[in-house]
Formats: C-alpha cells, sequence, structure tokens
C-alpha cells in the first residue's frame, strides 16, 4: 500500500465570507499541489474541503498521513467526536453538527484508505502547512479580483 503525506490547510476572508483551501499530496519525493476557492463559505468549510480534495486525489486506497492545524478537523477523529456524531444522528451535545454534508463525505473518503491524523501548530515553523495557508490565502485573493 502506498503511504502518501497530505498537508492540508483552510483559509477565510471573513466568516463568513471569501474561502480559500489548500492541499499539498507527497509521494516517493514527488508532490501534488491542489487548491481551490468558494465565495460565501466558512473557515471550517475551508479546512474540511482541503482534506476532501487531497483523499479525492487519490487514485488506489493509500495509507495517508494528515496533517493539519485545524482542531476541527483532527480532533473530530482523534478523539472520538465523529464517532458519536454519527452515532447520535449528526447531533453534538451543542445540537445539530454543522456541514454535515462535508463531514459525510470526508467519512467516505476516510473509509476508503488508512488514515492517520497529526494536528501542527498553524502559523508556525511547520513549511509544508505554511506553504498551504499561501495557497489558500492565494485562492481568497483570486476570489477578490472577480
Amino acid at each position: 500500500m502506498k503511504k502518501i503525506v497530505l498537508y492540508t490547510d483552510g483559509a477565510c476572508s471573513g466568516n463568513p465570507g471569501l474561502g480559500g483551501w489548500g492541499s499539498i499530496l507527497m509521494y516517493n519525493g514527488k508532490e501534488k499541489v491542489l487548491s481551490g476557492g468558494e465565495i460565501e463559505t466558512t473557515n471550517n468549510r475551508m479546512e474540511l474541503t482541503a482534506v476532501i480534495k487531497g483523499l479525492q486525489a487519490l487514485k488506489e486506497i493509500c495509507e495517508v498521513e494528515v496533517y493539519s492545524d485545524s482542531a476541527y478537523v483532527v480532533n473530530a477523529f482523534l478523539q472520538g467526536w465523529i464517532n458519536n456524531w454519527t452515532k447520535n444522528g449528526w447531533k453534538s451535545s451543542k445540537g445539530k453538527v454543522l456541514n454535515i454534508d462535508l463531514w459525510t463525505e470526508l467519512l467516505k473518503q476516510v473509509n476508503k484508505h488508512s488514515v492517520s491524523w497529526h494536528k501542527v501548530k498553524g502559523h508556525a515553523d511547520n513549511e509544508n502547512n505554511n506553504r498551504c495557508d499561501s495557497l489558500a490565502r492565494g485562492e481568497i485573493e483570486k476570489l477578490k479580483l472577480k
């Protein structure tokens, strides 16, 4: 099974507002860089989208190490929130879970692969996280010019 490293980040200008996401897939010294944006979105939606798009780009079942600065995304898996949400009909202690459309797509992608989750500190010294942040912010800038 191929071992892939996936770095992701999402950003928003206003929340909701213009949003962007960036993903970098790494395998055997090669990289695939992906990014995109949306006009009316939230930071959390962009964080989720970055991981989804990265996983969707895989053409076969892989072992994937996901690195993200989003506690929202990473902790959903590391702390078992996602299991509780699905068990409870997408309800949390605070009410209906937001972004169910993206969570269900992310689960679909995660279930295809063997995924491990790693929380990185945002806007710090992680070069690849910073590159993803730049990709996401670049997408926001493109949307501002439209």
